[in-house]
């Protein structure tokens, strides 16, 4: 009689759930919620990605194998280049309109 009445016990109250949209959730969501509120804010401002600006940047090209360099880069790092992947060719063969500049 003891145990049907402790099994009785049991089975009448409702088993525990957690409603997570109620609650606040843990850090993971506060850290999602976070980076997504800064990645819409930063497309706002027109931030991004800095891969489009780098591809617009790379407009010094070798004429011999057609590898294109920042525009940035300083004219010894490309004489580096031609010296070292064009030891027949020369830095005018390579960089025209920078020899002659």
């Amino acid at each position: 009689l003891a145990l049907a009445r402790f099994s009785y016990t049991l089975h009448t109250h409702p088993p525990y759930q957690v409603n997570s949209a109620k609650m606040g959730g843990g850090n993971g969501m506060k850290t999602k919620m976070s980076r997504d509120k800064n990645l819409a804010k930063a497309k706002a401002e027109g931030k991004g990605s800095q891969l489009a600006t780098n591809a617009k940047a790379m407009n010094v090209q070798c004429k011999v194998c057609l590898t294109p360099f920042m525009c940035t880069l300083s004219a010894a790092k490309l004489k580096e280049h031609s010296d070292s992947k064009h030891p027949k060719s020369t830095f005018e063969a390579c960089f025209p309109h920078l020899a002659a500049a």
